[in-house]
């Protein structure tokens, strides 16, 4: 039964890797996980103490960059769905990071980060959608069937969070060895590393494209209620997991009297369950409608962020944790397929979408934050993210239901 169970891996993992592209796509997304690593756990003592923004500064300035990230990298999904190659996209948008990190390593200046941060970095936002996007071209043109797709993209997806096991841990040691500018060089090199691999090892591939005389308008799609509904709820859930973020070391540290070492711990749990459950739900995805997948996971969800506001203990968090690796691996994994499947006609436009709302739903999540712990306790502000995940699995059920039949994968010509 072991060596049958172990043979059937092995045969999946080689049918994976066999695919056109993919094992520099494996590469190129684990390159642009781990550049992110290393900078998002520290974006606020960037801002706060390196760069001297006020809290209310630093808020404008990550709301600036966000918008920046929307308004840019929606833009470039337009093109990308019409005329414009996703080869030649991707070699901008990481072009945009070498250069926007590069100049983060050396400016202070509170409107020149801001401008770099809303236009460069903004363009570097569309790396991971159009990377996405060009995945799924390739499972296309390689003539996939429907049913691989979410196990293929939630493998992709792992490579992601492969990264980020290591990643914060080797920022965290840059940053005290060579400081904020040497930790964005670094940044800014990962970026290089990735712009030179898909110059010389990805390939122009044909896209599904829309009508270039009718670009996909994003107003079309949100006016679907099953496509409003599924994005509602990412927005709650991503808004709701931010302030979570942000108050789970508060929480610790001084509601629960824990010291740093616990939180270290709290934050190292999810990742090490994260890859076995991505390639478990990956699988589980051939065989269940992915919607019903996508309910549970934000189920989970709100259950975790509910039992948070009962420990008494730090230690009591630790197992928690597994509930959290749960569903971080089917809506960081296949929910963005699922999505795309929702808008088959224009891919790059679909995982634009989806990667933009829980964006903002962040962004919110993080001035969100600043106001409420300043008004009540942590374990209070447990209450109000939990509040806010319930109402994200309310629009599953009860707005997300128009289109009940969506295909787990992309259409092909031939199963093969």
């Amino acid at each position: 039964m072991k060596q049958t169970f172990f043979s059937k891996v092995k045969e999946r993992a080689l049918f994976i890797w066999k695919i056109p592209s993919f094992p520099s796509l494996f590469l190129i997304n684990f390159i642009f996980g781990l550049s992110s690593s290393f900078f998002l756990p520290f974006s606020s003592i960037f801002g706060i103490d390196e760069a001297k923004m006020s809290n209310i500064e630093f808020g404008i300035f990550m709301t600036i960059t966000a918008l920046g990230a929307v308004f840019i990298s929606s833009y470039l999904a337009r093109l990308s769905d019409t005329n414009t190659s996703r080869k030649r996209l991707l070699i901008l948008t990481s072009a945009a990071g070498v250069i926007g990190y590069s100049l983060y390593a050396f400016l202070r200046n509170y409107y020149a980060l801001s401008l770099t941060g809303f236009f460069i970095l903004g363009a570097s936002a569309g790396t991971i959608p159009q990377l996405w996007a060009y995945a799924r071209d390739a499972l296309k043109s390689a003539n996939i069937p429907n049913e691989e797709a979410p196990l293929i993209m939630n493998v992709f997806r792992m490579f992601f969070a492969l990264s980020w096991t290591a990643g914060p841990a080797i920022g965290s040691v840059l940053l005290m060895k060579a400081g904020f500018t040497g930790l964005f060089l670094f940044v800014a090199a990962g970026y290089l590393l990735a712009l030179v691999t898909i110059i010389f090892l990805l390939k122009d591939i044909s896209n599904q494209k829309v009508s270039a005389d009718k670009p996909p308008m994003v107003k079309t799609y949100i006016k679907r209620p099953y496509i409003s509904g599924y994005l509602a709820a990412a927005f709650m859930l991503s808004a709701a997991t931010s302030i979570h973020m942000l108050n789970i070391p508060q929480f610790v540290t001084k509601a629960l009297h824990g010291s740093e070492l616990d939180v270290g711990l709290v934050f190292s749990v999810p990742p090490i369950f994260e890859v076995p459950f991505m390639v478990i739900v990956g699988i589980l995805a051939t065989k269940i409608n992915n919607a019903i997948l996508i309910r549970i996971a934000f189920s989970i969800a709100f259950i975790y962020f509910s039992m948070i506001g009962f420990v008494k203990e730090p230690w009591q968090i630790l197992p928690l944790q597994i509930l959290s690796a749960a569903q971080i691996s089917v809506t960081a994994g296949i929910a963005i397929s699922f999505f795309q499947d929702l808008i088959p006609e224009a891919p790059g436009m679909a995982t634009t979408l989806y990667m933009n709302t829980t964006q903002i739903g962040s962004t919110i999540g993080y001035l969100m934050f600043g106001f409420i712990s300043e008004a009540i306790s942590y374990r209070s502000v447990i209450t109000v993210y939990t509040v806010m995940a319930g109402v994200g699995v309310l629009c599953q059920f009860l707005l997300a239901k128009e289109k009940q039949e969506v295909p787990n994968s992309i259409p092909t010509k031939a199963a093969s």
